[in-house]
Parts: structure tokens; sequence; C-alpha cells
């Protein structure tokens, strides 16, 4: 059943944010006439304001393949350049496996327009790829200083190298991408860009799920065809892929040691979890344990999950792991993982105790266990809903199995497959509460939730949400925090010639600390603006950002102006 009283909302919205300069959303919803009351709702539904209508299709037709129930990644991107966030969505094919034919154009590019709106620009842009889309991720591998787009597929996967005017080529076998071993019949789940030997090239790490085989037949406990689940395939190993600096990438899966171990793999984060200045890499697994492959400097990497208390659960069981996200929700400055599971088992919360102590999990202590047992949890992200200072979390839900109907609004099957979403705020040292939001329009829907992603979509210093709902609307969310201040952070390698992925940045003001990681890989098959986002609440005052490079060095920006969105050069300064 649905959860009683699910998510209402109660924060009262104030009358606006201080700013040195008009918020630019605000501006826009004036001069459009479309100003909405928010009546203390912090997500506001603004999918019709900002004109997307891209709608998700598996590809299903009565034959119940696996692939079809998992898909459904969102990127955000800047894809021409011009300063405001754009939209990249994904969707199955006709047939699944096969081209959806010339011309049919299945993954949508939405770009952001003048006045705040979105506009399909996906003819022409060179990302109508035609394969059956999972996931994307978005990084700039060969440091022009534009985002280029990695879509991983059930089937080949594809690079495309952005040209800074909203089109892009497709570059997969000029780079080497073909050389990763992926089959007709491989599945990529999510990716990721980093930077993992600090060279100074960014990196791909591609998630693998299972080896499907069309003929398998599944069941559910009436005897009807069902989806199956990862349990009746074989897992695969991840593919790791070097970027040379040259233009290609190189597969060192085995040389860097990831082959010692399968999974079905559905999420990846990367982050540098024990603190020694190398980016690790968490992969959540869908029924078998997780892996942290720990950096060595070297090349190479070991899984030290288990040692380290992140692959399993307090029981030591280890769980359907679907969505993940790296953040410090406790404000301890170091990296917490927090990973969605299946209905039946509780979302996870894995409390990191600090340099070399691993992870505990805290889920029950946190309030993050009872009240995400009835759902399966897929897309999740952290955002400062309130900017008061710490990370609430946003979650999309959907089941892969029949359940109890609870919406006539989709139609047949998928009416069973659908689930309200989850809200929870931060009650101050990562201790959460679940969020009445019965009048939130993120929660009143019942869909059959996937990708999510966030971003400031509309520039007036909070975040916003994108979801990819499959087989149904995507959805676009703006965020009403309550009066208060903010500070986005860019982090820009003059060096490189591009965005420092990776890099760390420590915002202090007063006693209190807040950390956040450039890095837009998380949440599940999906990228976000990897900017760094800080709520500040009622403190005005200027503050001090210390960033660590990705290569190690440390450099302190004083008399930091907030309510601003700014980038920080290595070595130059801070730019407005």
């Amino acid at each position: 059943m649905r959860l009683a009283g699910a998510l209402l909302l109660s924060l009262a919205v104030g009358c606006g944010r201080d700013s040195a300069e008009p918020p630019r959303g605000k501006e826009i919803r004036e001069a459009q006439g479309a100003a909405v009351e928010s009546g203390g709702q912090l997500l506001i539904d603004a999918t019709l304001e900002w004109g997307v209508d891209f709608r998700h299709d598996s590809g299903a037709r009565g034959e119940q393949l696996f692939p079809e129930m998992m898909g459904g990644g969102v990127g955000v991107l800047d894809a021409d350049r011009d300063g405001d966030l754009d939209l990249y969505f994904l969707s199955g094919a006709p047939g699944l496996g096969r081209s959806a034919g010339a011309g049919v154009a299945v993954n949508r590019l939405f770009l952001q327009t003048e006045d705040g709106r979105f506009v399909d620009a996906t003819a022409g842009s060179g990302l109508d790829d035609p394969g059956y889309g999972t996931g994307v991720a978005i990084g700039d591998f060969d440091n022009d200083g534009i985002e280029d787009v990695f879509v991983a597929n059930f089937g080949p996967d594809r690079l495309f190298r952005g040209r800074g005017d909203g089109t892009f080529e497709d570059v997969t076998e000029a780079t080497g991408i073909t050389a990763s071993g992926a089959e007709p019949d491989d599945w990529s789940t999510s990716a990721a860009f980093c930077d993992f030997d600090r060279d100074g090239w960014l990196d791909l790490y591609v998630v693998r799920y299972v080896i499907f085989e069309p003929g398998v037949e599944c069941t559910d406990s009436a005897g009807r065809r069902e989806y199956c689940g990862p349990d009746s395939f074989e897992d695969r190993v991840d593919v790791l892929l070097r970027n040379q600096g040259d233009g290609r990438f190189r597969d060192v899966t085995s040389e860097a040691g990831i082959d010692v171990a399968t999974g079905a793999g559905l999420g990846v984060v990367c982050e540098d979890f024990d603190d020694d200045g190398w980016i690790d890499i968490y992969v959540a697994n869908d029924g078998d344990p997780n892996q942290l492959w720990i950096n060595q400097h070297d090349g190479t990497f070991l899984d030290d999950a288990l040692i380290m208390g992140a692959s399993v659960n307090a029981a030591g069981v280890h769980e359907a792991g679907m969505g993940v996200v790296a953040a410090d929700f406790d404000n301890d400055t170091d990296f917490d993982l927090f990973v969605t599971h299946l209905r039946d088992e509780t979302n996870t919360f894995y409390r990191n105790l600090g340099t070399g102590a691993g992870f505990q999990d805290d889920t029950a202590k946190a309030g993050l266990g009872s009240s995400s047992t009835p759902y399966t949890g897929f897309g999740t992200v952290p955002m400062d809903l309130d900017l008061d200072g710490d990370l609430d979390l946003v979650i999309s839900n959907g089941r892969v199995r029949r359940g109890e109907r609870l919406t006539e609004a989709l139609g047949e099957p998928w009416n069973l497959y659908a689930e309200p979403n989850l809200v929870y705020f931060n009650d101050d040292g990562g201790s959460f509460r679940l969020a009445e939001v019965e009048a939130s329009d993120y929660a009143t829907p019942i869909e059959i939730g996937r990708g999510l992603a966030i971003g400031d979509l509309d520039r007036d210093g909070d975040l916003d949400l994108v979801l990819n709902n499959m087989e149904s609307t995507a959805r676009l969310y703006r965020g009403e925090p309550p009066s208060g201040h903010w500070l986005v952070v860019d982090a820009f390698d003059p060096r490189l010639g591009r965005r420092a992925v990776g890099a760390r940045v420590t915002l202090i003001t007063g006693s209190s600390r807040q950390r956040r990681t450039v890095q837009g890989a998380m949440s599940y098959l999906s990228s976000s603006d990897p900017r760094a986002h800080f709520g500040l609440g009622a403190a005005a005052e200027a503050v001090t950002l210390v960033v660590r490079w990705p290569d190690g060095l440390e450099e302190t920006f004083e008399d930091v102006q907030v309510d601003r969105a700014i980038t920080v050069r290595r070595g130059e300064g801070v730019e407005s």
C-alpha cells in the first residue's frame, strides 16, 4: 500500500532570497505571467512551463524481455555552451537490441532557449542514437572545453564528441571505445568519467549488468509470465577505459584488477573515499555484493568493500543495489554512501567513519529504513531543498514486478509497476525524516521512476530535478526553497582547458564546513550538473573556499561573495 501521508512538504516558502542580481528564474516566470504559488511546496512540476514533452518508450511488445524494465537515464549538460543547462533523455527502441531504423530518433536532446523554455533539438544534433539506450555519462574527454556524451546501451555503446554548438560527432570507433569488447548482446548501465590516474585526462568506467538471453522466461507466484531478475542470468565484469591523451581509450580492465570480480552492476560513483588524494570507484550491484575499488596509485585497484563495511548491509546480506550517491550528509567533511534497493529491502545509508576507518550501516539510526521498504528505489540525488546547509535526499521509485494497482493513469500492464516517489529532509547530522508531501508535485504522481538528475535549470540559485519515467512522460521540478543564501561553484583548470572533474571544494563559514566534489556521475543511469552547490541558510557573509585539485594541490580562495554562481580558476582566482 502507499505509505500513509506520503510526502507532505511542510516547510513554508518565504518571500525570496537575497541576491546581488535578480534571480533569472523569477524574471522568466514574471515575464511569462506564469508565477506559481507554491503553497509551501519545495518542488513544483514545471514540465509544461518549461516545454519538455519527452516520453520514454521501453520498446515493450508483451514479451517481458528483461532490459525493457531497467532503462531510462537522463543527462544534464550545456550542449551549446550558452551558459544554460540542456537535457538529454534516453529511451529504448522498438525491437529490443536492434536499431530503431534510419531517421528514427529515440534518445532526445532538448536545448534551453533564452526565455527559459526547452526545445527539441534532436534532429541534426548527432545525438539521435537509435540503439537501445540505458545510461549516459557527460565529460570533456579531449580537453577542448566542450562536454562530450557517452551513451551506455543494451548493445554497442557510443561516444559523441561535442562541437560546442549543440551538435555532436560519433567518435566511437575513432576513440577505440568499440575495442572494449562491446558485443550486440552486451548490456552497459551506468558510466562515469573520472581521472583515476591523475594524468589530466578523463578516463571512463562503464558498469555492466548481465548476459541477457531472450529465451529465458520467468513467471510470478501466480504462474503468469513476468520480468526476470538478474539471478536468472550470468553476471558481467565492468570495463575501465584509460584515456591515453591522444584521442583514444585503451581497455585496462584486466591490468587494473577490475576483472577479478563480477556483479550485476547498475550504479556507480567516483569519489576519494579514503581521503588519500586519489579517486576510488564504488559500484552498486543488483543482488550481488557491492564493490569499492580503492585506488592503489599505480593504475590498479583493490576491492575493499567488504573490509570497509560497504559491501553488504548490517545483517551481512547483499541487496539489490540500483542507484547510488556519495555525499557528505552529516557535514563532517568525509563522503557517505546511499544506495537504493528493491521492495522489501531498505534503502541503505553507509556512514563514513573517517579517514581509513571505513563505513557503518546507519540506515535505521538515520531514519531511512522502514519508510523505504514498501518501494523499489532507482534514481537518487542529494540536494539541499531548503538551503539550510545540509543535504536532503530525493528518490524515484518504480517496481520491477507486478504489485498493487495504485493508479489508472498509465494503462496496462504499467499500472501494476507504478509507485510514488520519496523525499527526505536532513535534520542535521545525517538524521533524516520522511517529508510528508501529499500536496507535493513530486510525490503525487504514481509512475515508474528511473533516471533522476539535478541542476540549477533556471539559474536562480537552487537545484531543480529532472526525472525520466519509464513508459510515461519525463518530468521537470522547479526548486522553491524558503529564503536562504547559496553558492554554486565550478572548478576550471586552465592548464587542462576544461572543468576539473574530481576537484574537492570545501566551503568554510564561521565554524562550519561543507564539502562537495565537482562530479556529475551519480544516481541511476544518469549524469547531473557537476558543479558544487551549497545552501547557506541565513548566512550572507563572504565565505572561504578551499579547493583540492584532482592532482592533490590545494588552493584557498578567500572573501568569496555568496548568492551567485562562480568559477574558481586554478592559479587565477574567482570568476563570476
